[in-house]
């Protein structure tokens, strides 16, 4: 293949987009750039109190233009002339009403700052009372069809939160023609998309949040969802049943976009997929050996040949999709709803003195302090089995098994209880989580060989890595390269331009391997198997205690 090609993939977070361009011949990044959303920084549109996390889409959008340009402008333009494709990765499920044009309802007249209009976040969780009626819906039905997502519909999820907003707000419900999940947007978005019907819409948002499987000919009839409402009437039947796998093309880059991003329109833009999906190819993901791509919460993703999959279902997961982390192959995700937003929470009451401190330069200096020192003094504590202990459910739980009305919890506090000893216990409880999605799968036996750690968590915590190997008792290899899930895009959009034939080829030329592996301490085996046995036992009396 000649040597400059190069391609450009984007991944948005939860606080940020990122953006990077790449040398599709060797994965080499050449320039990388990252915007912080400006409305979701000052807090505008939500309500943690209510679990209501809302982003507008002019973050996003301005996120996009930004750092491309960002990119373009350090790479240069010769590099610029040699772009071939985009490719694009989102959280989720982060999905938004939109109109008949495909144009998000916050960008029209009248709904600009209305929540309802603007992108549900993934963790938004205001629509658990319309997960529970689903999940209990779902019961009634000969066909079970929610077997692909685990057997429980999460809060998280894309038609617990259509349901939501409609009950909540009748001039968004008018207004609405249909809703679009934001790694099926941005895509349309850039390749100038002016027809709601004509949005490709993504195997793996649709297959692991929306309920789409090959088993049910596409999307559960129109009657499960009206019979569960009549608000939900016409929405299922107005998706199309045919997804894509983000090895494909969405289309070119549009006359509008190719303009404010000075490329060419000849660019692909490869269908959109969620960050973790993307990621784990970032990561260089192998059969059965789990990508954890840690951040504000995880996402564990895992995946086998589909011979070995026949017939076989995984209890209590986010989905087993065929296609939705690499074309050919069963893709399982699990996760946790709260990883590093347990650190940053932590972090936060800690400041609370601080809003007293004029000086903002002494502010962020102590800040960026506190969560490095406490993982120092943490790691110097002796080993103590009777120590604070905490379960990881501040923001509910992921998997296994979806309940997103669960709450944290830390026990064995005493007069004795520092800093150091408590963010110890929160370490632990986000470890024996994760261990806890690794003895889903095994007990449902799918194997886990080995783990992968991707992500800010992963590269900048070893105290907490550390950890995570002596309480799995398994290595972890962390990815080298810094943006991960955006690299991964760029793997995605050079297959999408058949640079590469198969997403193997492009991970297998393009990934850059490792630069840190964690090993297990074996003198730890026992301490921690009788700390998680523990760990698990609390979390037992709470969930009986929010259920009784």
């Amino acid at each position: 293949m000649p040597a400059d090609q190069f391609v450009i993939g984007v991944d948005y977070g939860t606080d940020s987009v990122r953006s990077v361009i790449v040398n599709a011949r060797n994965g080499h990044e050449l320039a990388s750039s990252v915007f912080n959303y400006p409305r979701w920084q000052q807090g505008l549109y939500c309500n943690p109190a209510q679990n209501q996390f809302r982003q507008h889409p002019l973050d996003y959008i301005e996120g996009l233009e930004q750092t491309i340009k960002d990119c373009i402008r350090k790479a240069g333009p010769e590099v610029a002339s040699a772009v071939k494709a985009i490719a694009v990765d989102t959280t989720g499920s982060t999905p938004v009403a939109v109109n008949n044009a495909g144009m998000p309802l916050a960008l029209t007249p009248g709904f600009e700052n209305n929540p309802n209009a603007m992108f549900v976040l993934w963790k938004d969780h205001t629509g658990v009372k319309e997960a529970g009626e689903i999940n209990e819906h779902a019961g009634k039905f000969d066909i079970n069809y929610l077997q692909y997502v685990g057997g429980i519909y999460s809060s998280e999820w894309f038609w617990a939160k259509l349901l939501h907003v409609l009950r909540t707000d009748g001039l968004v419900r008018k207004a609405c023609y249909t809703w679009v999940e934001h790694c099926d947007w941005i895509p349309f978005l850039l390749t100038g998309g002016t027809d709601a019907d004509h949005i490709k819409r993504g195997r793996c948002s649709a297959g692991h949040k929306a309920i789409w499987s090959e088993a049910f000919g596409g999307y559960p009839p129109d009657e499960f969802f009206s019979s569960l409402d009549p608000l939900l009437k016409g929405y299922a039947a107005g998706l199309p049943k045919e997804t894509y796998t983000s090895d494909q093309s969405a289309g070119t880059l549009g006359t509008e976009w190719a303009k404010r991003l000075g490329l060419s329109s000849d660019v692909i833009v490869g269908v959109g997929a969620f960050d973790a999906h993307m990621g784990a190819v970032g990561g260089q993901i192998e059969p059965y050996h789990l990508s954890k791509v840690m951040g504000t919460s995880t996402c564990d993703m895992l995946v086998a040949p589909k011979a070995d999959f026949e017939h076989k279902l995984v209890r209590g997961i986010c989905g087993q999709v065929d296609g939705s982390v690499i074309p050919g192959m069963i893709g399982m995700e699990a996760g946790q709803s709260a990883f590093g937003d347990t650190y940053a929470w932590f972090r936060k009451l800690l400041e609370w003195p601080l809003q007293f401190v004029d000086d903002a330069e002494l502010r962020d200096k102590i800040s960026s302090k506190i969560i490095p020192e406490l993982s120092k003094q943490a790691a110097a504590l002796p080993l103590d089995e009777d120590a604070e202990l905490a379960v990881d459910w501040l923001n509910g739980r992921r998997t296994p098994d979806a309940n997103q009305l669960l709450k944290g919890a830390i026990t064995g506090l005493s007069l004795g209880s520092d800093a150091p000893r408590v963010f110890r216990s929160l370490a632990e409880a986000t470890c024996f989580g994760a261990k806890n999605i690794v003895e889903r799968f095994r007990s449902e036996g799918v194997p886990v060989k080995g783990l992968i750690g991707i992500g800010g968590v992963a590269k900048k915590s070893p105290y907490i890595m550390q950890m995570m190997a002596d309480v799995m008792q398994m290595p972890i290899r962390i990815h080298q390269f810094e943006h991960t899930c955006a690299l991964g895009a760029a793997m995605f959009a050079a297959t999408a331009a058949s640079i590469y034939p198969k997403v193997e080829d492009a991970m297998h030329a393009m990934g850059g391997g490792f630069d840190k592996e964690y090993f297990p301490d074996g003198n730890k085996a026992g301490f921690y198997e009788k700390r998680y046995r523990r760990y698990l036992e609390l979390g037992k009396y709470i969930e009986h205690e929010k259920n009784s």
